[in-house]
C-alpha cells in the first residue's frame, strides 16, 4: 500500500536547524489511516504518540503489527463501541489484537465503516461500560458531544472554527482533564496542494458544505468547476467562490501552512487550554519526517 509519498510537490522549503517538519509544526501525535498507508513505518515519526483510526474491520492492523508499534512508541488505536468486535455489551473479540501497553480511543464509529445493525446500537450505555474497563481511554467527541463529556476522561475534539472559544469555555467552566484535537494537517502554503489534501475533508463539514449548496443555487457559483461526476470540484480543480469557501474552510477545519504557520496557530491553541495536538498527515507519512 502507498502512504502518498509520491503526492508531495517539490514545495517544502528547508530548514537550518535540522528539525522534522511535524516537530517544527509543535505538533505531538500522529493519526494513521491503516487503509492508506504501512501502519509500521510510521513508528520512526519524531511524535510522542501515534494513534491509529479505525477504517472497518478488515483494515484493522494484526495483533502483531500492534504489538510492535506499541513496543516502540505510545500507540492509541481507535474502537467504535458501536462496531461488532469492539462492542463491550456484545462481541468484543478484537480487543485481542490490541496489546495491553497500548491505549485505546474510543468512539461512537462513523457510518462509513458500519452496518446497518451497528449504526443502531445504543452509544451511551456502551460508551459508559467500554470506559469502565478502560478508565485511562480517550473518549472522541464527533457526534456525541455530552456522551462524551459525561463519561469524562481526556476528550478527543475534532478542530473547527470555533474551537478556541469552546475550549476557553470548557475550561472557565471547570473541566480540568485533558483535551486532545485532531485536525488533518499540510504543511505547505501551496494552495493547489492544500486543497488536494483536504478539499474533500473541508467540503463535508456542516458549515462548509451548507456554504457550497448556498453557492451551488446561484449564488454567484455558476461558473465553478465541476469533477467527473458533474459535482463541484472541492480539489485543486476548484475554481471561483468554491475555491474561496474551501481556501477559509482548510484553515478553519485542518492545520495549513508553513511549519511556522502551523506551530502559530498550535501554540494559540494549547493557550487555550488544548492538551495534545493529533495531526494527520493528510500527504503522507513523508512530509512529517521532512
Amino acid at each position: 500500500m502507498s502512504d502518498h509519498g509520491s503526492m508531495l510537490a517539490d514545495d517544502r522549503t528547508g530548514d537550518s536547524t535540522g528539525e522534522p517538519a511535524v516537530v517544527r509544526a509543535g505538533i505531538d501525535a500522529a493519526a494513521i489511516k491503516p487503509a492508506e498507508c504501512d501502519v509500521s513505518r510510521a513508528a520512526a515519526l519524531p511524535v510522542d504518540r501515534l494513534v491509529i483510526d479505525y477504517e472497518g474491520r478488515e483494515h484493522l492492523p494484526d495483533a502483531e503489527t500492534l504489538g510492535r508499534l506499541a513496543a516502540e512508541t505510545a500507540l492509541s488505536v481507535t474502537t467504535p463501541v458501536r462496531a461488532d468486535g469492539f462492542d463491550p455489551l456484545g462481541d468484543d473479540s478484537l480487543l485481542d489484537r490490541i496489546p495491553d501497553t497500548a491505549g485505546r480511543v474510543l468512539v461512537a464509529g462513523h457510518g462509513a465503516y458500519l452496518d446497518e445493525t451497528e449504526s443502531s446500537r445504543a452509544v451511551a450505555p456502551r460508551l459508559g461500560a467500554a470506559k469502565e474497563r478502560t478508565p485511562d481511554a480517550w473518549v472522541g467527541t464527533e457526534g456525541i458531544e455530552r456522551v462524551a463529556l459525561a463519561a469524562g476522561g481526556t476528550q478527543f475534539e475534532l478542530l473547527s472554527r470555533s474551537t478556541e472559544r469552546d475550549v476557553r469555555a470548557l475550561r472557565a467552566a471547570g473541566f480540568d482533564g485533558d483535551l486532545a484535537l485532531y485536525a488533518p494537517t499540510v504543511l505547505t502554503d501551496d494552495e493547489d496542494a492544500v486543497l488536494d489534501a483536504v478539499g474533500d475533508y473541508v467540503a463535508r463539514r456542516r458549515p462548509v458544505a451548507r456554504a457550497l449548496e448556498r453557492n451551488a443555487d446561484g449564488s454567484g457559483g455558476s461558473g465553478d468547476a465541476t469533477d467527473a461526476s458533474g459535482g463541484t470540484a472541492t480539489d485543486a480543480t476548484a475554481t471561483g467562490r468554491t475555491r474561496e469557501v474551501l481556501s477559509t474552510a482548510a484553515r478553519d477545519f485542518a492545520l495549513v501552512g508553513s511549519p511556522e504557520t502551523v506551530r502559530e496557530r498550535v501554540e494559540t491553541l494549547r493557550e487555550a487550554g488544548v492538551d495534545h495536538v493529533v495531526g494527520y498527515p493528510a500527504r503522507g507519512l513523508d512530509e512529517f519526517r521532512s
